[in-house]
């Protein structure tokens, strides 16, 4: 059986129905003659909701966010916040005489020539009159001004009170009646390795308003020694270790307990290689010898001994080595010995090379100055040192000199 055709006619009828009520929707808002009540809106019960509305929150949500909220504020967040308003900013610009390298323009004109340079740092108040530690090698010589960049963006100029390249610190004053905040030096004879590191500063020197940058990490070791450069003053002795990011502009910040304490200046890092990148081996200098240097700088503006050894000496160089058949480039030798001072009372002699003292190698001349001034006066210093082709251990009792022996 054949069915019968399919209607081909266009369901006018429905389109038309369409129309219709398209027009009469159009239609009703010009004729309502009444507001609407209007309408709380409420979120769809599913599907998604716009950026900038808040779920719903729940019993559990919100005593999670408390825990939360608890956790944020720990140690790490009060120790930041005690110590930051007193970390600085250093800005130092100068000129220095650089060496020309071209023999045809020394020889018409002058062989060196003047060259302006801008060195960027960290520091921290420690006193409520406007004291500032930094490290001397963020200062440099020859600086002609020295900008202090407080937390809150306010600049003030600077004056350097006194400086100490073997320990690579520098003491500063800021040049203004107010009072600033400080900061509270801790014990760093205290410290425990694995205990929480907080490294402060501006870090390469990117910001200008002054606040500083915080990284984390823990106190990798302690009383680190470096055999010192030949070609450099500086000597770093019993240095803190830590993992806490440091990196150029960190330089002479501090660094802080848990406590909030001053316990370190973050001052150099190991790179492993020709990368100037942090790669977990970051030095401080530790905060007991800051707070000695930074006295003796108050008062004297330089580092002196409150002793009296005794002897005069002078580095081993290739040449006295040679002329007087020394056995050895490292060491101390002993140019003159009074008779009155601790180093007679101990048995040295002039000629002897002193190679130790207490457990520590001296490398050179440097060295052996910075090593004295881990001693002070009633110290017993232990001693070992090369005569005739022996060793010897001896001990010095160190004492302040005596009238007699100033000629006074």
């Amino acid at each position: 059986m054949i069915p019968p055709p399919m209607n081909t006619r266009p369901a006018t009828y429905p389109l038309l129905a369409l129309i219709a009520a398209m027009l009469l929707s159009a239609t009703l808002p010009a004729c309502q003659t009444q507001p609407a009540e209007p309408q709380n809106e409420t979120p769809p019960e599913s599907g998604s909701y716009f950026l900038d509305q808040p779920a719903p929150r729940s019993e559990y949500d919100t005593g999670f966010d408390a825990e939360i909220n608890d956790s944020r504020q720990n140690a790490i967040t009060r120790a930041v916040e005690r110590v930051s308003p007193a970390v600085v900013s250093i800005s130092v610009s100068g000129v220095r005489e650089s060496a020309s390298r071209d023999p045809f323009f020394d020889f018409f004109f002058n062989p060196g020539f003047v060259q302006e340079f801008t060195n960027l740092g960290s520091g921290f108040i420690v006193s409520e009159d406007g004291h500032v530690l930094t490290n001397e090698h963020v200062i440099g010589r020859n600086a002609r001004t020295i900008q202090v960049i407080l937390s809150d963006g306010s600049t003030y100029e600077a004056t350097l009170l006194g400086r100490d390249e073997f320990a690579d610190l520098a003491l500063l004053k800021i040049n203004s009646t107010d009072k600033f905040e400080h900061v509270v030096f801790g014990n760093s004879d205290d410290l425990i390795v694995g205990e929480w590191a907080i490294a402060v500063g501006n870090p390469f020197g990117l910001f200008e308003d002054g606040q500083p940058s915080v990284t984390v990490g823990v106190i990798s070791a302690l009383k680190r020694d470096f055999r010192p450069n030949p070609q450099e003053p500086r000597v770093y002795l019993n240095m803190i270790q830590t993992d806490a990011a440091i990196n150029r502009g960190n330089s002479g910040g501090p660094l802080v307990n848990s406590r909030g304490e001053v316990i370190g200046i973050n001052t150099f890092i190991y790179t492993g290689g020709t990368s100037y990148g942090f790669v977990g081996l970051g030095f401080a200098i530790p905060s007991n010898t800051v707070i000695r240097i930074m006295n003796m700088l108050v008062e004297d503006g330089q580092v002196t001994l409150d002793y009296d050894a005794g002897f005069e000496w002078t580095g081993i160089t290739r040449g006295l080595a040679f002329r007087y058949n020394l056995p050895t480039l490292q060491g101390l030798l002993v140019v003159s010995v009074n008779r009155n001072g601790p180093a007679f009372e101990a048995g040295i002699l002039p000629g002897d090379i002193i190679l130790r003292i207490g457990n520590e190698p001296v490398y050179s001349q440097n060295h052996g100055w910075a090593l004295f001034r881990e001693y002070s006066d009633g110290d017993t210093m232990e001693i070992e040192l090369y005569r005739e082709g022996r060793l010897y251990e001896t001990e010095m009792l160190l004492r302040r000199r005596l009238p007699a022996e100033t000629g006074s």
